[in-house]
């Protein structure tokens, strides 16, 4: 077993071949899904001049989420997931060919554009589970944390570079947008359809809603797990700004479809950052105590947002937001990971990326909900003020999570190198 903080077991995740592919294929659908988004909500505000309709985008993606994840964790525990990922980004690429022709062709209306959403959002509740269940597969134990932050990079990557890139695209018409995002995705599909085949668990427990919902009953059981979960769930529904964006960057800030791609991709600058540091030198003690200050601070920046009318000052609170999320997501990636046997791994990840998606999807919504009742600048504020209450609660409810020292156990690394 190679030594986690050895400078030779950061270079052989490079070395693998189907973590190189796993890698790409995330930048690759990742970059097509963020240029989507700031096209898709640029193209609908333009249309309506409603906060609510930014919310409903969210909603359209939030139905299926809750209705097929833990569906899609149970698949993942039960046949190849690398099938199940091909399949996923052939379906959102086809709803990405649909869009551009709809708007190269001039018959696109928020209605069909919502329509078109949902479908998207069918293939993002299986994609999502399903490739947080593969991971562990490629790689060890000992490597997991790290190849969890190289993989958040790479997501951190494309939501940096996918947003800025889709608002300037945009300046050639969202059809441009939308296609280059369905080639992105169907190149995805192509690199899982050239990944060796990771045989899946085997399953002896029969088909029951016992065994579709036992991810549920897991983490239950499990209170590190649900804690570092359900803090992320809250946190994310709470002080969510980004389906506001475009309010922010046309009434508040005054700027383009480039300013709101910069302004989309300034969370991931920060995130990258930080993310290829927690890839260079890992967290070692007190993980706990650092996601609770995380998300603290997720929540701090996101009052700064929330006040600033500087364009410049508006991008450095959400890097320093991005960065704050990134500590948050590889301690709870990881953490879920590690604590949980491969043959769940599916139906818990399918259940954690629940909690995660549909928080960011609904809280879109309750974004869009609440600017119309108080106001664009009011509703971030409540969401920032509402994170730090969730700190302190979460803090008192889970001393478990705040007390857990170290990512990694000794039983999981043991459990690898018997395979």
């Amino acid at each position: 077993m190679l030594p986690a903080d050895s400078a030779f077991a950061s270079h052989s995740l490079l070395r693998m071949r189907s973590f190189r592919q796993f890698w790409c294929a995330r930048v690759a659908a990742g970059f097509g899904y963020q240029m989507l988004s700031v096209a898709v909500g640029w193209q609908i505000y333009a249309l309506t001049h409603r906060t609510l309709d930014l919310g409903l985008i969210g909603l359209a993606q939030f139905v299926p989420s809750l209705l097929l994840m833990l569906p899609a964790g149970h698949l993942a525990d039960r046949h190849e997931r690398r099938r199940i990922l091909l399949a996923a980004e052939w379906l959102q690429g086809l709803a990405l060919v649909l869009l551009a022709a709809g708007s190269f062709l001039h018959w696109l209306n928020e209605g069909v554009i919502l329509l078109l959403v949902l479908l998207i959002g069918v293939g993002k509740a299986f994609e999502f589970p399903v490739r947080q269940a593969l991971l562990p597969g490629l790689v060890s134990p000992a490597l997991l944390p790290r190849a969890m932050a190289a993989s958040a990079s790479a997501g951190q990557m494309t939501i940096m570079v996918g947003p800025a890139l889709g608002g300037f695209l945009y300046l050639a018409g969202p059809g441009t947008v939308y296609l280059i995002s369905a080639c992105l995705y169907l190149g995805a599909a192509l690199l899982f359809w050239r990944m060796p085949a990771v045989p899946p668990p085997v399953m002896r427990a029969s088909r029951t809603l016992k065994t579709v919902f036992a991810g549920i009953a897991y983490i239950r059981q499990r209170p590190v797990i649900f804690g570092a979960i359900s803090l992320d769930l809250f946190a994310v529904l709470l002080g969510g700004a980004t389906a506001l964006l475009p309010a922010f960057a046309r009434d508040i800030l005054h700027t383009g479809p480039w300013g709101l791609g910069l302004l989309r991709a300034a969370p991931a600058v920060g995130a990258l950052v930080m993310s290829v540091w927690l890839a260079r030198w890992p967290l070692r003690r007190a993980v706990g105590k650092i996601m609770f200050a995380s998300v603290a601070g997720f929540g701090l920046a996101t009052l700064v947002f929330a006040l600033s009318t500087s364009f410049l000052l508006s991008l450095a609170a959400l890097c320093v937001l991005g960065a704050f999320d990134m500590v948050s997501v590889v301690i709870r990636g990881t953490l879920v990971q590690l604590d949980t046997p491969d043959d769940m791994r599916g139906r818990v990840s399918a259940v954690n990326a629940m909690f995660v998606t549909t928080s960011n999807q609904l809280g879109e919504f309750e974004s869009g909900v609440t600017a119309a009742w108080f106001g664009t600048v009011p509703a971030v504020m409540i969401g920032g003020l509402g994170t730090l209450a969730v700190v302190g609660l979460w803090m008192w409810w889970f001393p478990a999570l705040r007390k857990r020292e170290r990512l990694e156990t000794a039983v999981a690394d043991r459990v690898f190198q018997c395979r």
